[in-house]
């Protein structure tokens, strides 16, 4: 399966979960290999956190969600030895939390609706200063 980009530059990555929670989950990180946030250099700081901003108003923006969530796990539950932060679109009810936290992960059902989240997430991203 394809990756679908939403931003790249040179010191950050964001790109389209393949087993999201909801459709429009971004994965933003480092394109520098940084275990954990806890490692992350503070020249670092700033470009990944800004881009995780950015990338929180665009799936709001590209998707009319209500808000987002966004959370990062350091070595427990996380399931890659890279710095990665989860970017989920939010609604009042959309089901991510119950009486406990549950992951329910979605699936699209096509690479096509795949890339066309992918699309209007990037063109909010480039908006979102």
């Amino acid at each position: 399966m394809p990756s679908h980009v939403v931003h790249r530059d040179e010191d950050v990555i964001a790109f389209l979960d393949r087993a999201p929670l909801a459709l429009g989950h971004v994965l933003v990180m480092p394109t520098a290999h940084v275990e954990t946030l806890d490692d992350l250099p503070d020249a670092l700081l700033v470009p990944v956190f800004d881009a995780v901003r950015r990338t929180s108003i665009a799936v709001q923006k590209a998707l009319g969600a209500a808000g987002s969530f966004v959370a990062t796990n350091t070595r427990i539950s996380q399931s890659v030895p890279h710095l990665h932060i989860h970017v989920v679109p939010r609604n009042k009810g959309d089901g991510l939390f119950s009486t406990r936290l549950i992951w329910q992960r979605k699936k699209y059902e096509t690479d096509s609706d795949m890339a066309d989240i992918a699309t209007k997430i990037r063109a909010a991203y480039e908006l979102a200063r």
